[in-house]
């Protein structure tokens, strides 16, 4: 009997589970400080919002141009380990120049360090996790990577939030300090830990092998001088929608900021954040799941919808509204990121899947950078409801694109995306 009629559902493979292992421990180590980070820059070293949107948005183009790079240069090479490898490593040098920041460019130097590790490791990654999985469990695959992925980064929040809390004696310690230097040093000392912690995921790189052979029956051999210079039309029509959503979608620094004005604690805000992982963990493999039975566009666009809700919420929202609304926008996460990148990866030439998504972080990189650095300008200058009412508007214009702008047809591969 085939294996497919046995066994309905098989095992992921080892691969997939292993990377899914490496970015759990990734994220405990990064999420420690994410959350910190719109607080030390804006309460300890005294930036703008204008200053903390620029930094992120860097942050997010740094990925961008560094994983569309890596991304060819693995399909090049028909190596992906070597960049997920050093992709892993270079964040900790980077956490650990923030851990001794004295001024905003010094944060900025730290988390484009962090982020050229980032941009190294994600299209390679992502590519390694395409390979091994076949369009039938593609979504489930890249809901199980994001599902750790993201369990990982709830293990860090919280281990934030308890020595947040340990070293300033209170959770509730203002969320604007007397002096720029009263819990500097609780955030620094954070910054440290959080680097040690991360060489647990470098170490677990070691254990991935390049794949010898294709899971299943897609080829992946070497693109042609033809498919090098020529992504599908499919592929372009399939990644419109999510670009312009991009413009949308500034860095979720605001949100925390957004957090702290309302009333919230630093401890507490780093608490929200946990709620936001927890259903983002919750829902991202079953979405994932679920994508692969009903199409990618459907879920997607319910994740849209209920970020624009969020964002609506954000402008007017007290401190009570918060909370609710980091659950729904953690859920919005767990509709869209793995199968984003489970659609662009099934509109891509298998032989180009590194390029594919390489080229689509780098567009959505830079719109993300202009995104993140119009809500900060909006913050600045017309107060935080400008900024999220902006952001719910664009995303609503990406949602009524999906039905003109989506592929009707995957040709060579089945078309899972449209249903």
């Amino acid at each position: 009997m085939p294996r497919t009629s046995a066994n309905p559902r098989p095992s992921l493979p080892r691969s997939v589970i292993l990377l899914g292992w490496v970015s759990f421990f990734a994220d405990v180590s990064g999420e420690m400080i994410y959350p910190l980070i719109p607080l030390f820059v804006v309460g300890v070293l005294g930036a703008s919002a204008t200053t903390l949107g620029t930094i992120e948005g860097a942050a997010t183009f740094m990925v961008a141009l560094v994983t569309a790079w890596a991304g060819w240069r693995s399909d090049r090479r028909r190596r992906r380990v070597p960049y997920v490898r050093m992709g892993y490593g270079l964040p900790v040098i980077g956490k650990a120049l923030l851990a001794v920041a004295v001024a905003w460019p010094m944060v900025l130097a730290g988390r484009l360090t962090d982020r050229f590790g980032k941009g190294l490791r994600t299209s390679p990654r992502d590519a390694l996790i395409a390979d091994a999985a076949g369009p039938e469990m593609r979504g489930r695959a890249f809901g199980f990577h994001r599902a750790l992925d993201t369990a990982g980064a709830l293990v860090g929040v919280l281990l934030a939030a308890a020595l947040l809390w340990w070293l300033t004696d209170s959770p509730t310690a203002g969320a604007v300090p007397e002096h720029p230097s009263d819990h500097g040093w609780a955030y620094r000392l954070i910054f440290g830990i959080s680097a040690a912690l991360g060489l647990l995921s470098l170490a677990l790189t070691f254990f991935l092998r390049e794949p010898e052979a294709a899971a299943h029956t897609e080829s992946i051999a070497p693109p042609t001088s033809h498919t090098r210079r020529r992504l599908p039309a499919t592929y372009w029509r399939a990644i419109a929608p999510l670009l312009v959503f991009s413009l949308a979608n500034s860095s979720d620094a605001f949100l925390l900021l957004r957090a702290r004005d309302v009333g919230l604690s630093p401890w507490t805000v780093v608490i929200v954040y946990a709620l936001f992982n927890i259903t983002y963990t919750a829902f991202s493999y079953p979405a994932g799941i679920i994508s692969d039975r009903i199409g990618r566009w459907k879920i997607i666009a319910l994740g849209w919808a209920i970020y624009a809700a969020v964002y609506i919420g954000f402008a007017f929202t007290g401190a009570a509204g918060i909370w609710p609304l980091m659950a729904f926008y953690g859920l919005y996460m767990a509709l869209t990121e793995g199968i984003g990148k489970a659609l662009v990866a099934d509109h891509a030439p298998p032989a180009m899947r590194g390029t594919a998504l390489g080229v689509f972080s780098l567009a959505n990189g830079l719109l993300t950078l202009l995104a993140s650095t119009i809500a900060g300008v909006l913050w600045d200058r017309l107060g935080p409801s400008a900024a999220f009412t902006a952001g719910a508007a664009l995303a609503v214009i990406a949602l009524c694109l999906i039905p003109v702008m989506r592929p009707r047809a995957n040709s060579g591969q089945p078309d899972i995306t449209r249903r």
